[in-house]
């Protein structure tokens, strides 16, 4: 009898920690985040400014979350009045090329996942 719990060659298997991991770095602000700071650490107000559409709350939020999975770093810089900056950490950098081709992906498909949300939305009507 074949084990069930194990993925087969080539199978994923979404699990509750990588449900997690994957709602907590690819959500909606994270991605924003972490294009700003793949190009060069940030600080606060300055990755505000470049994501106008963000809440100060959920920007915040974000950051922790991201710091928390060891994605973003945080520094103290010690200037006056002191700062803190955010850059991308090693582990985040290697999250750009995943995060890239599941976006190629979405270019590559788009027309037809359009056409397949045009199909479902006429039929519900």
């Amino acid at each position: 009898m074949r084990d069930t719990t194990a993925p087969r060659a080539g199978e994923l298997r979404i699990d509750a920690p990588h449900r997690d991991l994957l709602d907590q770095v690819l959500d909606k602000w994270s991605l924003s985040i972490l294009n700003e700071l793949c190009e060069r650490p940030c600080r606060f107000n300055e990755l505000r400014r470049a994501i106008p559409a963000v809440t100060q709350k959920s920007l915040a939020a974000t950051l922790r979350r991201l710091e928390r999975n060891g994605i973003v770093e945080r520094r103290v810089v010690a200037t006056r009045p002191v700062a803190v900056e955010y850059r991308i950490t090693p582990l985040g950098k290697a999250l750009r090329g995943p995060v890239d081709t599941l976006l190629k992906w979405a270019d590559a498909h788009l027309p037809q996942i359009e056409n397949a949300r045009k199909a479902f939305d006429a039929a519900e009507d």
